[in-house]
């Protein structure tokens, strides 16, 4: 997938994936890819910078874990990070429902149709 389809989605990337529980950051790298079929396959560089700006906001909080005898910063979603996710829901239905009335093919336009539309 090209990566700059995910610019201004990640957020809501991010949030999605912690709204059933907390998860530290590979986990969460995990989870999108899983989660997006393998479609997905976001670098570190842009997913912790991201996680942090989004506690900073308030959106998420996170403590310290050991997990395996290892120190793992686990990240979870607050109640503002759950209202932002509704906020994040509704605009992204209502994108896809503006942009899908304009890809849509009109009816009648057989070069549409057809795929024969060219300039």
């Amino acid at each position: 997938m090209n990566p700059d389809a995910l610019r201004g989605h990640m957020d809501a990337l991010l949030l999605s994936v912690l709204e059933a529980e907390p998860l530290h950051g590979y986990a969460i790298i995990e989870a999108l890819q899983e989660r997006s079929g393998g479609a997905l396959s976001v670098p570190t560089g842009t997913v912790y910078p991201a996680l942090r700006r989004l506690e900073r906001t308030g959106h998420l909080a996170s403590e310290w874990a050991t997990v395996g005898g290892r120190k793992r910063r686990t990240y979870r979603l607050t109640d503002s990070g759950r209202r932002q996710l509704e906020g994040e829901r509704s605009a992204w239905r209502e994108f896809t429902t503006v942009i899908g009335s304009v890809l849509r093919p009109r009816p009648g336009d057989a070069r549409a149709e057809t795929g024969a539309l060219r300039p």
